[in-house]
């Protein structure tokens, strides 16, 4: 991993290349065990040879027989997101569902560890620990994409724009801090910032009347066909809909006034995603650190082939299209041609001519719909 600067911090990363721990817990149905034991059997068959994948875990609770957990190690974060967002991991987890009340997902890298007769050193001297501990805001960030039926765009945005907004504080220890929607042509993509425990944000949420009024609004423009009423459909849109943060890094100094929040969509060239990804997260450390930089903060989101750069900036983007788009330095123009799909958004052509660059950044800037902080609620 690279040692973060004072000037620049990252709070999310998946990019350090550490060992990642995954932590599944799950509350089963009351007699569920042997189809769930069934279920598992098939998932750690194919999971057995996915690429970066170490181990897995099954452990069944002491104290309440209905309560599991499944534990995995992976080489890294990035070949664990591969998976976790494709399709075949979606159809291969899909016969647990019905043994399952209850789930819950925890992520993380490896920082220390300690083995039998072997010398625990003061810091990570084994390959794939983290190297140093990031200094998180409390804040956990999460998207959500999708596509409506094209011809449908101004009326979808008329909706996202509409709703009230739902109750920021979910419990004593959990808050909704924002909500950020934007659009590019019939893709939809909504970013959620929440203090404290994301997983019960999204519930509530989920659960708030005029979040459900509006969800049932879009559903006859929506693409992928969803029922809410039936938990496996609402359960399959929701994962296939995920688009998970990869990297967050905001600068060390003090937030200036006037910063606008804007998102920029990169569709990457087929099974470029994670590496367009981990090209923007780099870039974006560079520009955490640098005092002249217009980009105050940056989230890139990534799955499959879509990534999205969520970033605050001072003054307008074609001011300093380079940094607005992430490509400040000799020869990122070129790395960021090799791996965008520049057609798929309406532009071709090197990104050494000027034209081209503005171009890019007129068509990869996202309609803002909506951006709403706790504090508008």
């Amino acid at each position: 991993m690279r040692r973060m600067t004072m000037s620049g911090r990252i709070s999310q990363s998946a990019f350090d290349g550490s060992r990642l721990r995954v932590i599944l817990l799950l509350d089963l149905y009351e007699g569920a065990q042997e189809q769930f034991l069934d279920a598992y059997e098939h998932m750690r068959n194919k999971v057995a040879s996915v690429p970066g994948h170490i181990s897995d875990q099954l452990c069944q609770s002491i104290e309440n027989p209905s309560q599991w957990l499944i534990t995995s190690e992976w080489e890294s974060a990035p070949p664990f997101l591969a998976w976790v967002n494709s399709e075949e991991h979606v159809e291969t987890v899909r016969p647990m569902h019905n043994c399952v009340r209850d789930t819950r997902s925890m992520r993380y890298s490896i920082l220390r560890e300690t083995h039998p007769g072997r010398q625990a050193a003061p810091e990570a001297a084994t390959a794939g620990l983290q190297s140093a501990a990031r200094v998180g805001d409390g804040v956990a960030r999460h998207a959500l994409t999708f596509t409506v039926k094209p011809g449908s765009e101004s009326k979808v945005a008329e909706l996202l724009a509409g709703y009230q907004s739902p109750k920021a504080q979910v419990d004593d220890t959990t808050r909704l801090r924002r909500t950020s929607l934007f659009m590019h042509g019939n893709r939809v993509v909504r970013a959620v910032e929440v203090e404290g425990d994301l997983l019960a944000a999204l519930r509530h949420v989920a659960r708030q009347p005029e979040i459900r009024a509006v969800e049932e609004a879009i559903n006859p423009y929506l693409e992928q066909d969803r029922d809410l009423t039936d938990p496996d459909s609402a359960r399959v849109f929701f994962t296939r809909a995920a688009l998970p943060a990869v990297h967050h890094v905001v600068a060390g100094r003090p937030e200036p006034s006037g910063v606008r929040r804007h998102a920029l969509y990169y569709p990457a060239v087929e099974g470029r995603g994670m590496e367009l990804a981990r090209f923007l997260a780099h870039q974006d450390e560079a520009a955490a650190d640098d005092p002249d930089s217009p980009v105050h903060a940056s989230t890139v989101f990534q799955r499959d082939d879509i990534v999205v750069r969520l970033v605050d900036v001072t003054g307008e983007l074609d001011l300093d299209p380079l940094a607005a788009l992430g490509i400040k330095g000799a020869g990122k123009a070129a790395e960021l041609e090799r791996l965008l799909d520049g057609a798929a958004i309406g532009v071709e052509g090197s990104l050494d001519s000027e034209r081209n660059l503005n171009r890019l950044l007129a068509h990869a800037d996202m309609l803002p719909v909506t951006d709403r902080s706790s504090a508008d609620s």
